[in-house]
């Protein structure tokens, strides 16, 4: 089955959450899938970000992560979700917000090259660390995926109305029409 980086993608509103939504399905072990597990879709993430990311304009030549860093990358990818994911379920806690500044830091202490992705994505992650209305965050009631919402009313749901906001209507629907169905 092919693979590519679609704007669906990068529906996150900022490089660090499109980074932890590279796993998609995290919490069904079943069904998880990381995109950043297979080599060539990882290397050809930062092209799609440059072109698609809602934070593209602060960086406009981004580069792949080194072989050498990748194991950081993806230890960041994780403290990023770890954090985020439990300051929306309010489930903050200290210990994984040192873990993601340790990552954020280690990241940025060994810039190889400031344009490559792992160090865009630290940068992000400590932009979304001090976002002034943390409220605008959510993980979204579908997927799972972890999202800015910048609607003006603050009611998205989903992180994106034509996927999974498309599945959980149709999959109401189907339901309603079933039950109506059964004598």
């Amino acid at each position: 089955m092919s693979f590519s980086w679609t704007p669906h993608r990068f529906v996150g509103g900022a490089l660090a959450l499109d980074v932890a939504n590279s796993v998609i399905l995290r919490h069904d072990a079943a069904a998880r899938r990381d995109r950043f597990a297979v080599v060539e879709q990882l290397q050809a993430f930062p092209e799609a970000a440059v072109r698609l990311s809602a934070e593209r304009q602060d960086f406009p030549d981004l580069r792949a992560v080194s072989e050498a860093r990748r194991g950081d990358f993806l230890r960041l990818r994780e403290a990023i979700d770890d954090y985020f994911r439990g300051r929306v379920l309010g489930e903050e806690n200290r210990l994984a917000l040192a873990q993601l500044l340790e990552q954020i830091a280690t990241t940025l202490r060994a810039a190889e090259d400031e344009r490559s992705l792992d160090q865009a994505t630290a940068r992000s992650a400590l932009r979304l660390i001090c976002e002034p209305d943390p409220d605008r965050l959510k993980i979204c009631g579908n997927c799972g995926w972890l999202f800015l919402d910048r609607s003006k009313n603050r009611s998205r749901t989903w992180c994106d109305m034509a996927v999974c906001g498309n599945r959980v209507k149709a999959s109401r629907h189907y339901k309603r029409k079933k039950t109506e169905t059964v004598p």
